[in-house]
């Protein structure tokens, strides 16, 4: 019963977070919150547009603000849309500026975390169930790497599996951040959407990476793990492995309905012949297993000559199986930690791989960050340095695969990799130089 001019004296004096939270109270609320008077001067008092208009003095300004053209000719809502507006802009702006120093070591953003930690960027993933019914899941536990994060949900009230459609992973910061004080979750949030993974058959359509005496992994690309309980045949966990390439775009740059699509790659004028194919490649490579690294290494000028192309890929050895001056020891037993709340596991013969390719201008041309299993291969290592089991890992995507040959050795307990090789899909060279393969 209270009337709207007293209200919208009240709601005169609240910031913009609580302008927002308060038009969320009822439709009423909501016209009077979206008034472009009182938007009009959280806009000029924060942004301070250069017009000629605001160097009057202060207590003039709000007396023509209120009758000028500004507030007349728009519709309700345009100021808060604008203020809004420049507010994630200049937060956008101020992110981006942040990863424009890269790592000489990996070629990619230094500043990654503290560039999410300016953003308030969190993630959350969202459960559909067959009913349209939604599942929102917060609190992950984090854990970083020189080119990866591995974001992990668990929980005790994960909906039924058999009834879930699909499972979406979102990018959360504050819509209208403030580095003063630390993001309210209570507070408006914007989301981007990252990736969508459709749940109906999982165990069925899913590649198996592994399995422990509680649970089984099954692997959905891109780099999603989903844990599944032996006994009861529900989700136990939620893990995701995300590159920094391209992360804070992803996360930030995206809507909660469309994923953030990166611009086409500009095409570096080479003089270099291009029968010599790709050359001067790098290789930034990292084995974990979420708590632990297994292996990190890096790998220069690596090349491919056109007459090597076969089958729509071109070929890159990294690691040559005769050439035992470039074989690498594993570090540990390889393995995926997980944890819930009362239980912690560890399944065996798989890891989490991030690859970094670099072209020959030290730009990131194929990276991505997954879950690989490994396997016994039925032949012999043919080397008389190492005597044992062959074992195999292999990733593929739509950009390249990856091949892997592991030695274990029996009296030093550890793997060594014999063979490492990577094909890049021809598709992937053209789209990025605009040539012909």
């Amino acid at each position: 019963s209270m009337p709207s001019e007293m209200l919208l004296k009240i709601f005169s004096y609240l910031d913009a977070v609580s302008l927002l939270a308060v038009g969320c109270v009822n439709k009423r609320f909501y016209e009077l919150a979206n008034d472009n008077g009182i938007w009009l001067k959280l806009y000029s008092s924060r942004l301070r547009p250069k017009w000629t208009i605001w160097k009057m003095k202060s207590k003039q300004t709000e007396t023509v603000s209120l009758n000028c053209a500004a507030l007349h000719d728009k519709n309700p809502g345009y100021w808060k849309k604008e203020y809004i507006f420049k507010q994630t802009s200049a937060f956008k702006t101020r992110v981006m500026r942040l990863v424009k120093f890269l790592d000489p070591y990996t070629g990619l953003p230094c500043k990654n975390k503290e560039a999410m930690k300016v953003s308030g960027l969190s993630w959350i993933i969202v459960l559909k169930d067959k009913n349209g019914k939604e599942h929102v899941v917060e609190k992950p536990n984090l854990s970083f790497k020189d080119t990866s994060v591995t974001v992990l949900w668990h929980g005790t009230d994960w909906p039924c599996l058999d009834n879930l459609s699909t499972l979406k992973l979102f990018g959360v910061t504050p819509l209208l951040p403030d580095q003063s004080i630390p993001p309210n979750k209570n507070g408006p949030r914007r989301f981007s959407l990252i990736a969508e993974y459709h749940l109906a058959n999982l165990t069925e359509n899913s590649v198996v990476v592994g399995a422990d005496e509680l649970v089984q992994l099954f692997s959905l690309s891109p780099g999603l793990l989903v844990g599944i309980w032996k006994e009861k045949n529900e989700i136990a966990f939620v893990m995701a492995n995300l590159h920094y390439n391209q992360l804070l775009e992803r996360s930030i740059l995206g809507s909660a309905t469309v994923q953030y699509v990166p611009p086409p790659n500009k095409p570096f004028l080479d003089d270099i012949d291009s029968e010599y194919g790709l050359h001067d490649y790098s290789l930034h490579l990292d084995l974990h297993g979420r708590n632990c690294m297994y292996l990190c290494g890096s790998f220069k000028c690596l090349f491919c000559r056109k007459r090597d192309i076969e089958n729509g890929y071109l070929t890159l050895r990294v690691v040559n199986l005769k050439d035992n001056r470039k074989h690498l020891p594993i570090i540990g037993t390889l393995g995926i930690c997980w944890e819930t709340d009362v239980f912690k596991g560890n399944v065996k013969d798989c890891f989490v791989m991030d690859l970094t390719l670099l072209d020959e201008t030290g730009k990131p041309f194929w990276c991505f960050s997954a879950p690989v299993h490994m396997e016994l291969s039925t032949k012999s290592s043919g080397l008389y340095d190492y005597m044992g089991h062959v074992y195999t890992a292999d990733y593929a995507d739509s950009e390249g695969k990856v091949c892997v040959e592991f030695v274990w050795l029996e009296e030093t307990k550890e793997y060594i990799i014999v063979s490492l090789v990577l094909y890049v899909s021809t598709e992937k060279v053209n789209s990025w130089y605009g040539t012909n393969y």
